[in-house]
Parts: C-alpha cells; structure tokens; sequence
C-alpha cells in the first residue's frame, strides 16, 4: 500500500474526478466530516386543517415530499424522531387565516422538542386585525439519536372567538422540515 500526499486534486478540464472503482470500499480519516444534511426530511399538509380560537394544536404535515432515512411520521404523530445523533436545523413555515369574516388576532406557530417549546413565533394585530399570516421558523436543535423528536404547532385568536385555519399547501406556504448539520 502506498500514501499519496499532495495538497490539490483537480479533474481534467470537461471530466469527473472518481477516486476507487466500482465495489472498491473508501474509508474517510478520523475529523473528516460525512453523513450531514441527512436524516433530513420536508413535509407539507394535503389540505386545510382547522384550528380553535386560543388553542395550541399540533400541525399534520401529512405529505412527504423527501424523507432521507423514513424518520418522518406523516400519518399519526407527524413528528420527525432521528436515529442520528447531533444538531439538526429544524424549519417552518405555517400560513394561519380565520375561515369566516372575523378578525384575527394573534398568529403563532411553536417547534416543538419532546414536548417542550424550544422556538416559537408570533404576529399579535392588537386593534390592527388581519384576515391572514404566514409565520415562518427556523432553529438548531440538539437531537440524540434516539427518542428525540420535533413537531410544530400552531395558534391563533381571533377577536369573534370563531375557528381559523392553516391555508392549504399547494400554494407553497406551509411546510415543515429538518437536516443534520452537524455533531
């Protein structure tokens, strides 16, 4: 076996650098950073989920549009629960309207981590209310590997105490996502 040492490894011009050949196996050195941005996954919702005036519900991101390592649950806990350890990038975007001619008031969406809020934002209209916002939400999470899971939920109020709704996804504005970024 021979050591190659060099500081630069270029492909000729209009090529592809390959290094080993089919079925060769290719072990990286110890420091050397493999397997981030996946597990990753990115959901959206097939259709309007209503929410309750004042009421803390779990969006149900019901349609995988990639899911790396099947640790996305899109049917019944809507929860992405990584079997690799270290620090994810978790994002959302969640378009909140009331469903009727009332007035909303606060908008919210809330990333989840076992249960507990670890990043949340909000609109609150106060006398200004609107008929609609898109909140949008990003956050690194420390996952172990294990049990760990994430999941977002969303709030409103509106000034009538009637029911919202998540706009419908086919417009792009409601998803929900996570990658591996790091140890």
């Amino acid at each position: 076996m021979s050591t190659l040492e060099t500081n630069l490894i270029q492909p000729a011009t209009g090529t592809t650098l390959t290094v080993g050949a089919s079925g060769d196996q290719i072990t990286a050195a110890t420091g050397v950073k493999t397997s981030f941005l996946y597990p990753a996954f990115q959901a959206s919702i097939s259709g309007d989920q209503s929410l309750s005036d004042g009421v803390k519900a779990k969006i149900q991101f019901d349609t995988e549009l990639f899911d790396t390592d099947s640790a996305y649950d899109n049917s019944t806990n809507y929860r992405f629960t990584p079997q690799v350890a270290g620090k994810y990038l978790v994002y959302g975007a969640v378009s909140l309207w009331q469903d009727d001619n009332t007035d909303l008031k606060l908008a919210s969406i809330l990333i989840y981590k076992n249960g507990s809020v670890v990043n949340k934002t909000y609109d609150n209209f106060l006398a200004s209310y609107t008929r609609g916002s898109s909140q949008q939400l990003t956050v690194a999470v420390d996952m172990n590997g294990s049990s760990d899971y994430v999941e977002i939920y969303g709030e409103i109020q509106i000034s009538s105490g009637a029911s919202g709704l998540i706009a419908e996804s086919s417009d792009g504005r409601t998803f929900f996502g996570a990658y591996r970024i790091g140890t």
